[in-house]
């Protein structure tokens, strides 16, 4: 979550920039309109498409620890069919 925290800091920072930036620039009311409406969506775009790689990254990142799970959870069922195995063999060597 840090990093989604990180790009949209970033972003933010640029967008508040680029709106000083404009305002401050020596040009007419209407140009300075469609120079901040194209950049606010420009940036906009970015955005979505940083929080999309994000989103598919946790989603790898969840499937992949779903199957780690599931192979440590299959490893952990065979181990414990081995012992009761050989648990049983002992109590039967035993009597």
């Amino acid at each position: 979550m840090s990093g989604n925290k990180v790009i949209l800091g970033v972003i933010s920072a640029a967008v508040v920039g680029a709106i000083i930036g404009l305002l401050v620039a020596p040009e007419e009311g209407a140009q300075i309109r469609k120079k901040i409406k194209k950049k606010t969506n420009s940036l906009a775009g970015d955005l979505i498409d940083a929080l999309e790689k994000s989103k598919q990254s946790a989603k790898d990142a969840a499937e992949n620890l779903k199957e780690e799970g599931s192979a440590l959870k299959d490893e952990a069922v065979n181990k414990a069919a081995e012992y009761t195995d050989t648990a049983k063999r002992e109590f039967n060597d035993f009597n």
